[in-house]
């Protein structure tokens, strides 16, 4: 079953984005480098706790 997390920039803190992982394949944090509209760039967003 598919899970529900919220990608959070590494600059501002910011909850961007969210998406879904499947639990039982990816075992770690998901780690994308995304655009953050709060910096205005592209930056690594992290799955939150």
């Amino acid at each position: 079953m598919r899970e529900k997390v919220i990608l959070v920039c590494s600059d501002c803190l910011g909850r961007n984005y969210t998406t879904t992982k499947n639990k039982q394949v990816q075992k770690t944090r998901l780690e994308v480098v995304k655009f953050c509209p709060r910096c205005n760039k592209h930056t690594l967003h992290k799955e939150s706790k």
